[in-house]
């Protein structure tokens, strides 16, 4: 068994840390991508906002629910509170923490994950802009797709990881059966 377990573990751990790299890679890609609708948005409704444009040819006149898988688009004024929306949470429109307005005032764009209600969370994008009347902008949409996806990745992982392992195991295993004994001290 010694004989087995031993050249076995540096090529488990191998496999382990491939399986873990593959999921934190795959991860990354289909949680960034889920901001590609959003990025656009906040950039072209903060360019307009800024040049002067008035709320109603910036924001969609079309509501949305928070949980829907539609994008939405938020216009905060310079204190933070909403000025105009496409997104309803039930009857509200959701703000997100003013730490978020305040980290953006510092930076051209901010992508993050909130989550406005429980079990529900959307990948937002915020922009800071000027001209007359500045503010924010808030680019959205809901997680679950993207959440879904990264849910059955994890299980593909687990099953190919368990697969490389007993895999690993059957071959030393094999190898370890089909290898002579180690022979004892030698009688001449």
């Amino acid at each position: 068994m010694k004989r087995t377990l031993l050249p076995w573990f540096p090529f488990a751990f191998l496999a382990t840390v491939f399986a873990l790299m593959v999921y934190a890679a795959v991860q990354q890609v289909y949680r960034s991508s889920a901001n590609d609708p959003q990025i656009q948005m906040a950039q072209d409704a903060a360019a307009k906002l800024a040049g002067g444009a008035p709320l109603a040819e910036v924001v969609p006149m079309e509501i949305v629910d928070a949980a829907s898988l539609a994008p939405y688009l938020i216009v905060f004024n310079e204190n933070g509170a909403p000025v105009a929306a496409s997104v309803r949470l039930g009857a509200r429109v959701p703000v997100p923490p003013p730490g978020v307005f305040a980290a953006a005032r510092g930076v051209p764009e901010q992508r993050l994950t909130w989550q406005p209600a429980r079990d529900m969370r959307s990948a937002i994008v915020v922009r800071h802009y000027g001209g007359k009347n500045p503010g924010f902008v808030v680019a959205g949409r809901s997680l679950r797709e993207v959440e879904q996806r990264v849910a059955r990745l994890s299980g593909l992982v687990i099953m190919m990881w368990a697969g490389a392992i007993g895999f690993l195991l059957v071959y030393f295993g094999v190898v370890a059966w089909l290898s002579p004994a180690e022979a004892g001290p030698r009688r001449k």
